[in-house]
């Protein structure tokens, strides 16, 4: 099965079959990455751009190896190496690159909307890897992809989305996706980090974290993300993990007895998650950076066209 649409731009609005069929694709691809010569030839002839205006190592990383692994030419370019530092445009930068033969373009940006902008802009298709505050539509369909795998299904969980929600676009993504499947999703984080509108989800929202956590099949947890923050919002980082670290005694008292955690990454050990909850059995972690490039690997296969069937 291809796409419906032509872009990834986020999980708002994207129906259940068609989150089923990326994740399914993915399944699928799997098989690929634990062969010895991890490469089949689907893509080969195909280009395709990392334009990311903001640092990444697993979202980057993972869409190049992604991309690589099924035999397509890749580009990576970031403003401070690229004409970006004399003063050219966005759009003129995204122009330029299409001229060059590329198929498809994955872009992170400070600014919400710049994939859609951008999507706009090229006749080729976009996927939104991060866009400022708003969505990340590829973190939250591994998030799928890896908790279906671990719980065998995603309708009927109990989800707890924990940490720096005003500044995560993971979250947003998340609540959306997980809801869209037929899980339940809990919000929870300080008052200050809690944007407005967040009921739109369908998510329970909380200001503590024990009511939150209760009973729930998965403990999500953010990242407090120092470098977006305007002074004032948290009294200090030594509060916040007293209110709202998520630690093994908390995890023990108060959620599933079965739960797992699951982070976007990177993780700051002794902030938002105690450093023993990160090398945890119940930990899935790595599990979620290994099951990024499936995902990946889906959606480019998906979005340019592959044939019915992975070659190779």
């Amino acid at each position: 099965m291809l796409l419906h649409r032509r872009h990834i731009l986020g999980l708002e609005g994207m129906p259940a079959d068609e989150i089923i069929a990326i994740l399914d694709t993915a399944d699928t691809l799997k098989e690929i990455l634990s062969r010895p010569i991890k490469k089949v030839p689907t893509l080969r002839g195909r280009s395709i751009c990392t334009l990311f205006y903001e640092p990444s190592t697993r979202t980057r990383t993972s869409f190049e190896l992604a991309a690589k692994i099924l035999s397509a030419d890749v580009s990576s370019l970031a403003p401070s190496t690229s004409s970006v530092t004399k003063g050219e445009s966005f759009r003129d930068t995204l122009l330029t690159i299409q001229a060059m033969g590329t198929d498809l373009f994955v872009i992170r940006h400070p600014c919400a909307g710049a994939p859609l902008f951008a999507s706009r802009i090229v006749n080729v298709p976009v996927i939104n890897a991060g866009d400022g505050m708003h969505e990340h539509p590829t973190q939250g369909l591994l998030d799928m992809l890896t908790l279906r795998s671990i719980k065998g299904k995603l309708a009927g969980l109990q989800i707890a989305i924990v940490g720096d929600i005003a500044h995560s676009r993971v979250a947003r993504s998340n609540a959306w996706g997980f809801a869209t499947v037929g899980a339940a999703v809990r919000i929870a984080g300080p008052p200050t980090l809690m944007p407005p509108g967040l009921e739109a989800t369908g998510a329970r929202i909380y200001d503590r974290l024990e009511p939150a956590i209760e009973g729930a099949d998965v403990v999500y947890v953010l990242r407090i993300q120092k470098e977006r923050m305007d002074s004032g919002l948290l009294p200090s980082l030594r509060e916040y993990t007293r209110l709202y670290g998520v630690t093994a005694e908390r995890l023990s008292r108060y959620a599933a007895k079965d739960a797992i955690v699951m982070h976007p990454g990177p993780v700051n050990r002794g902030v938002e998650i105690a450093p023993d909850v990160v090398d945890a059995g119940y930990s899935v972690i790595t599990d979620q950076v290994a099951n990024g490039v499936a995902l990946r690997m889906a959606l480019l296969y998906l979005l340019l066209g592959g044939s019915d069937a992975p070659r190779g």
